[in-house]
């Protein structure tokens, strides 16, 4: 058996820039500004590490961000929600036959991990009605830093199917540096695609098990036999 957990944003799916605008629009409403958005690398980030990031780089402290971090959680999911429309988004190369693929197969289980918020993870897969290929996973509500994620997803995959997976059996598919870290750090094979933000070089500098440009071919990829 084996568990293959997959990051969304450039991994999964594009957004079209639509979630960095709903990101500005609730720190604008929240807390009047949106500090350094337009530079600012969402790459491999959670969810709450951009807000904390872009809040204190404008000058706020950490707790003032964290005390109306619900709040601003919930202006950003319910923009995020109204805004996002299909046709700005798509879906990346390969990814539709590969999840077909790998969801009727008895020996893989899916599921996702990823710094959104789990909300928010839920309303980027609808549009495409992603969601039906992954029943649980790790998000942004549950860590700060990326890295913590891996164990929370492997606990609660041993909740849904009684089965203990170890990091050996275990597989990250993601498009940033942090993926490929997070992955690292607990000894977890990574599966790099370029087909987001980051570059093949920058991706290639941090040597990950498996890279390629993107999953077009992914159905005869090893990682994936």
């Amino acid at each position: 058996m084996k568990l293959i957990l997959f990051d969304i944003d450039g991994t999964l799916v594009d957004c079209g820039g639509q979630a960095r605008t709903a990101f500005g629009t609730a720190l604008h409403a929240v807390f009047g500004e949106t500090g350094p958005i337009d530079e600012y690398d969402f790459s491999g980030k959670t969810d709450t590490r951009i807000i904390v990031d872009l809040m204190t780089a404008a000058g706020r402290s950490r707790d003032e961000v964290l005390a109306v971090l619900p709040r601003l959680k919930d202006e950003y999911l319910d923009t995020l929600d109204r805004g996002l429309v299909r046709e700005r988004m798509r879906v990346l190369p390969g990814i539709a036959p590969l999840l077909e693929h790998l969801a009727v197969r008895d020996d893989v289980v899916l599921a996702l991990l990823t710094g959104n918020f789990e909300r928010g993870a839920r309303i980027k897969l609808s549009r495409d009605d992603l969601n039906r290929y992954f029943g649980f996973g790790s998000f942004g509500d549950d860590v700060f830093d990326r890295n913590d994620l891996p164990p929370i997803a492997l606990e609660r995959a041993l909740q849904a199917t009684q089965r203990r997976f170890h990091p050996d059996e275990t597989m990250i598919v993601g498009d940033s540096v942090l993926d490929v870290a997070c992955a690292r750090a607990h000894g977890i094979a990574c599966l790099a695609v370029a087909t987001g933000r980051t570059s093949r070089a920058e991706l290639e500098a941090v040597k990950p098990m498996w890279l390629v440009d993107d999953l077009a071919d992914s159905l005869e990829h090893p990682a994936f036999s």
